[in-house]
Parts: structure tokens; sequence; C-alpha cells
């Protein structure tokens, strides 16, 4: 299949749809809107929706009927990415080739983008289930599913564990149970997602959610990597700040090679969880085998 066609194609469909879902603000409320709608579709991979949408695809739906929660899950994304830029986090100035969200704005409305993008990203989840109703319970499912790998058992929390971890030394599963949750969740929340809406049976559900738990800890690898490795202009950010802030990474543990023969290892066995969703999931198996080689 043609992947740079299918990419291009699905973040059409997202970034359209986000455009709708949040509308330029009016009011008290429009400077923070435009910070939210900055950050929001200011371009980035839409990996995660994309994931959805695949997900549902290899199930036998169409992609559009997860269309909501595609949306809501880049906005939880989006509003990571703004508060782990802030100077109390992460300290980055560049995000996507463009100044961060609170050095285009400021801290504070920078952080207010964030909350609003969380919030709105359940309203979205719930606006789906009311124009859904035969939908609802699954629609409820994935919520659940989706604040659970968002919050202090999943990304937040891995958040948390990789800031302890500064400075400290590592071993392998400590740095794997950080990205799990820091990294993973949401991507495996992602599949999972579309799977479970677009109708997928018991056991298509749990292959898929295998997959996106090795998708996840490829993903994480291949972005420590290019963090030594990458070019800050192709990136659109710094690179090397891993090892300046001493993060607990997979190269730091096993150093780029052992790193790279990791993410091959999981990737073949992501391969394997797709065998029997034949040609339905040849995005998914394209988009796996891609963070292999990967330049941002």
């Amino acid at each position: 299949m043609d992947l740079k066609a299918y990419l291009a194609a699905r973040q059409a469909l997202v970034d359209q749809e986000l455009d709708r879902v949040l509308p330029a603000g009016h009011g008290p409320g429009a400077r923070v809107v435009e910070a939210m709608r900055y950050s929001l579709l200011g371009g980035g991979k839409r990996l995660r929706p994309i994931l959805c949408l695949a997900a549902a695809e290899a199930v036998g739906s169409a992609s559009e009927q997860v269309l909501p929660v595609a949306c809501a899950l880049e906005m939880i994304h989006t509003y990571s990415l703004i508060h782990d830029d802030l100077p109390a986090m992460d300290n980055d100035d560049l995000r996507r080739g463009r100044p961060t969200c609170h050095k285009q704005f400021d801290e504070a409305t920078a952080i207010l983008a964030g909350d609003g993008l969380l919030t709105a990203a359940f309203l979205v989840l719930a606006e789906g289930a009311v124009r859904q109703p035969a939908q609802a319970a699954i629609y409820a499912e994935v919520i659940h599913l989706i604040a659970q790998a968002a919050g202090h058992e999943g990304m937040v929390g891995g958040q948390m564990a990789d800031l302890l971890a500064e400075g400290q030394p590592s071993s392998l599963e400590q740095v794997e149970a950080i990205h799990r949750l820091k990294t993973g969740a949401l991507l495996t929340a992602s599949v999972r997602s579309g799977a479970l809406l677009g109708g997928g049976t018991p056991d298509q559900v749990a292959a898929l959610s295998r997959y996106g738990e090795k998708f996840g800890l490829v993903f994480q690898i291949t972005d420590d990597l290019l963090d030594v490795e990458g070019d800050t202009v192709e990136m659109g950010k710094p690179t090397g700040m891993d090892a300046v802030r001493q993060k607990a990474t997979y190269p730091a543990v096993l150093g780029v090679a052992g790193a790279k023969t990791q993410a091959r290892h999981l990737v073949a066995a992501a391969l394997a969880d797709l065998v029997d969703f034949g040609d339905a999931a040849a995005p998914l198996r394209e988009l796996v085998q891609y963070l292999l080689v990967r330049r941002k």
C-alpha cells in the first residue's frame, strides 16, 4: 500500500474535523481558544487518531465511525505536549518547528490551553455518544479506557516517573515501565478504542491491543534514538536534550545499537499480532515498520 498517501488522507480528515469541533472563540475565552487552536492545528503526525481510524478499518468498520474518538485522542496528546514544554517540565522553546505555546502566548495561557484541550476532548467523546445512542455503552467503555490511559494510571503517572528518574541510574525494566505509561498507554488506547467502536470481536480487540502495546514501545525507542541521531531542523525541536537532562531512555540503558535491536524485535512481534487480519490491517503493518526508519 502507499503509506504516504494513506497518512495524508487520514491527516486531512482529522484536521478538518478538529477545525470543526474547536472553532475560534469569542468573548473572554477567545485568547485561550486561540492558544488551543495554535497548538492543536499547528501540524503534527496525527499518529494517535490515525491508529484509531486504522484499527476500526482493520475490524471492518468505516473510519468515519470513530472520528470523534480520533479527535479526542489528538486533543489529549496536544494538551500533554503543551504542558510538557513548560519551564517547570521540559522547558522547550520549539515544537513542530514553531514556538511552543508558552513562548507564543505566555505560561498562564499555555496552562489554560492545555486544561481546555483536555476538557474539550471529553466533551467531544460525550457528544459522540449522544449522536450514536446505539453505541452509548461502547462509548462509555472507550471513555473509561481513555481517561485511564491519560491520567495518573497512564500518561500523567508516566510523566511523573520520568521526571523522578532524571539523573538516576535506570534498568531496562524501569525504562520500559516508565514508557509503557508515559507514551504507550495512550497509543494502546488509540488502537483499542478504534477496535472497540469499530465492532471488533473480543479476540480482535485483544490482538490489536497487544499490537498497540508493542507499537507504543517501538515509538518510544525510536523517539529516544532520534534525540541522539536526529536532525534538529528536520525534527522541528532541539535534539540531544535527553542526555543533558539525564533522562531514563533506551539508548542510555542499551546503547544505540542495542536500542535498535530491541525495536526490531518488537516490530516483528507486533506484526505477528496482525496475522489474522489480512489486508484490512495493511496500514497498521506499514505504520509499525515505518517507525524503524522515521526521521521525525
